[in-house]
């Protein structure tokens, strides 16, 4: 049993990415192995932004371990399910995050959805009514940054706003471990005016997908 602080936290935006490559299969193994249709440029420990027929794996950002040119496997992927990830289709195309860019002067961070919602029902004959879960809720990560449009991580949430192309975002924790998000980031460029207090604006990620944790 761990119990942790997240003081000390950093989060980072990606600030560029490589050409997209084409993967042309993924194997159902513990971790699953890529094959890309050409030189895919990645290393070991660099991180990736997936998009795959597999819905558990499309646009997630990854982490990576090179086994030749055209080949690497997922950390931490255990793809043997053929339930969750059907065998052959699990192709698409991978893109290697180039940067980050800190957004710093964070002063608090939440998140709202990911509730669980249920189909109910009832049969005639029975007495009590049963549930079957169904679909979750979109996530979002919202964060109150103190106000500074001079900061390389204020101006990229603002450029990520403008253009709403999905970037990674890294969180790195204090013992060094990762947790990795995709998503559409807006930045409220109005700052929150209150005595006493610190000038904020609000950033906001809509995630794609759940994150990824290392």
């Amino acid at each position: 049993m761990t119990v942790r602080v997240s003081n000390g936290a950093t989060i980072a935006i990606e600030s560029g990415s490589a050409a997209a490559v084409t993967v042309t299969g993924i194997t159902n193994a513990n971790p699953a192995v890529v094959t890309t249709s050409a030189a895919h440029g990645l290393t070991t420990g660099d991180f990736a932004e997936m998009v795959s027929g597999w819905s558990r794996l499309n646009n997630k950002i990854v982490k990576v371990t090179m086994l030749t040119s055209t080949t690497f496997s997922i950390d931490g992927l255990d793809a043997t399910s053929t339930t969750i990830y059907p065998a052959g289709s699990g192709g698409g195309s991978v893109a290697k995050v180039t940067g980050f860019t800190q957004l710093s002067q964070i002063l608090q961070v939440s998140t709202s959805g990911g509730e669980q919602q249920f189909l109910t029902y009832q049969f005639l004959e029975a007495d009590s009514q049963k549930q079957i879960p169904t679909f979750k809720t979109p996530v979002g990560v919202s964060m109150s940054v103190a106000d500074d449009p001079t900061l390389p991580g204020f101006i990229l949430a603002g450029v990520a706003n403008d253009d709403r192309l999905p970037r990674a975002v890294k969180v790195t924790l204090p013992d060094g471990s990762l947790i990795l998000y995709n998503g559409y980031i807006s930045l409220n460029r109005t700052p929150s005016l209150t005595v006493n207090e610190l000038m904020a604006c609000q950033v906001t990620i809509s995630l794609l997908n759940e994150p990824v944790r290392y």
